[in-house]
């Protein structure tokens, strides 16, 4: 089940997509890794979906991952009287904490984190952004406002403060209960939600351990405020594109886009580009232009992924959605000029022994076209600096830990195997050899290169580079 492509496609499970036929349907279509969003479907629905992606993983010989997506805070207003109220742009408009039910005057705002962060002049969204709210007097417990954009409040609407960090965890009580679940499961990555500063990152560590790595969903601008700052402290890092809209100018999103990519390529951290990638195939066969050309966006710089999210969890055409997204990274990495884009892009090595091993590794893939690239690794440092680079050859990854392989298919380019550990360059040598005879990279006279760290079985101690020639009968 090798991929011919280099990025990788991360497809959300839901009803559309819950059953083991179906999820092997889309594994086979091009999904590389799975979505379970915690925000949706109870801790025995996500228990079956994990199940059948285990047994898709044993009977294919492919490793899978899994990414836990965890709900975060959700800040909504409370009950409106008769359940919708009209709010006229200019008129007058009070958030409290009082439980009554709202109208057209106020409406309960029951969370005290949000007007201990307000001043007058903050604007607050409600809906999505739909309805815009200007702060004019606040104190601990309410908020006077004028209503700059009206329109239909319903109960239960959330609430959006941009530009300002809130006194809040990103881990609710109902996270902390499905965080414990999913790695009691064996999850591979927790995505975690809300994130605003690099402190949230280690507060999630503390609990997850080295357990799963942890993936942050830059969903807030204030995060963006700490970008390098939160890529350093995260294995991974999500562009959440349709929080950020809402918080931002639609015209700020590419661009932030763009930054964050080149932010968590620069750190070798894994980076998705996410929601709304094929939005129009939730009800139709086929993607319009723009989502095609959105798509191909991110592949051109360079992410590690893009992710389908009600497309296939929910929508009518899953296994269609998996495919043209396969499609077309598939005709983007074709493109001479896709290449070409990421020589551009590419960011100054590290000043230490791993990352000048790596970028040796680019220099002479680019000189002598072997056919792969061989990582031996451990923790997956060794590989995570060798994506890094994007070499010109895919790289296979071998690693000795089942759960190392899973994590690293989020990952640029990579095809992870578990292998047993070697002790020796000798061994190094011919084990690099029918891995990559067995995982279809090569045949008898191919070249590959190797890169491994001495002593062996040691993370993180990249340190060797070797270029050798396969032989005959080199499975025997």
């Amino acid at each position: 089940m090798r991929r011919i492509r280099q990025a990788r496609i991360l497809a959300t499970l839901g009803p559309a997509s819950s059953s083991p036929d179906q999820i092997r349907t889309l594994f086979v279509a091009g999904a590389d890794i799975f979505r379970l969003n915690f925000s949706h479907g109870t801790h025995e629905d996500h228990a079956e979906r994990y199940r059948a992606i285990r047994s898709i993983e044993q009977e294919t010989g492919r490793p899978v991952g899994i990414l836990l997506d965890l709900q975060g805070p959700k800040l909504r207003i409370g009950r409106i009287a008769d359940g919708k109220v009209t709010l006229a742009t200019g008129s007058h408009f009070r958030l409290d904490l009082d439980d009554e039910p709202g109208n057209a005057e106020r409406a309960p705002l029951p969370h005290l984190e949000i007007f201990a962060a307000l001043h007058a002049g903050t604007e607050l969204l409600l809906d999505d952004g739909k309805i815009r709210l200007r702060v004019d007097r606040c104190d601990a417990r309410s908020a006077d406002t004028t209503v700059l954009v009206g329109g239909v409040l319903s109960d239960r609407k959330g609430v959006n403060v941009p530009g300002v960090v809130l006194p809040i965890s990103p881990l609710t009580e109902k996270d902390l209960r499905d965080l414990a679940y999913g790695l009691e499961l064996g999850v591979d990555w927790i995505a975690l939600s809300f994130v605003q500063r690099p402190e949230d990152i280690i507060e999630a560590r503390k609990l997850i351990g080295d357990r799963a790595w942890i993936m942050a969903k830059l969903e807030k601008p204030s995060a963006i405020e700490s970008l390098d700052a939160i890529v350093e402290q995260a294995d991974g890092i999500m562009v959440a594109r349709g929080d950020l809209g809402v918080e931002l100018p639609p015209q700020q999103v590419p661009v932030l886009q763009r930054r964050i990519v080149r932010s968590a390529r620069r750190a070798g951290k894994p980076v998705v580009v996410a929601t709304q990638m094929l939005e129009s195939m939730i009800n139709s066969p086929i993607p319009t232009r723009a989502e095609a050309s959105d798509v191909a966006t991110a592949i051109y710089d360079g992410a590690d992924a893009v992710m389908l999210s009600a497309e296939s969890a929910s929508g009518q055409y899953p296994v269609e959605a998996v495919t043209i997204m396969d499609r077309i990274i598939c005709e983007v990495e074709s493109d001479p000029a896709w290449r070409k884009a990421l020589e551009a892009s590419h960011t100054p090595a590290e000043s230490n022994t791993p990352d000048a091993i790596c970028y040796a590794l680019r220099s002479v893939t680019s000189l002598l076209n072997p056919v792969a690239t061989v990582a031996f690794t451990s923790s997956g440092f060794s590989t995570l600096r060798a994506s890094r680079e994007r070499p010109p050859a895919p790289i296979l990854s071998l690693t000795p830990h089942i759960s190392t392989a899973r994590r690293l298919a989020l990952v640029w380019g990579v095809h992870a195997v578990p292998y047993e550990e070697i002790h020796d360059l000798s061994e190094m040598v011919e084990h690099a050899a029918k891995a990559a005879v067995a995982a279809g990279f090569a045949v008898a006279g191919d070249q590959i290169v190797v890169i491994a760290g001495i002593p062996f079985g040691r993370s993180g101690t990249t340190n060797l580079l070797h270029v050798t020639r396969i032989g005959e009968n080199p499975l025997q």
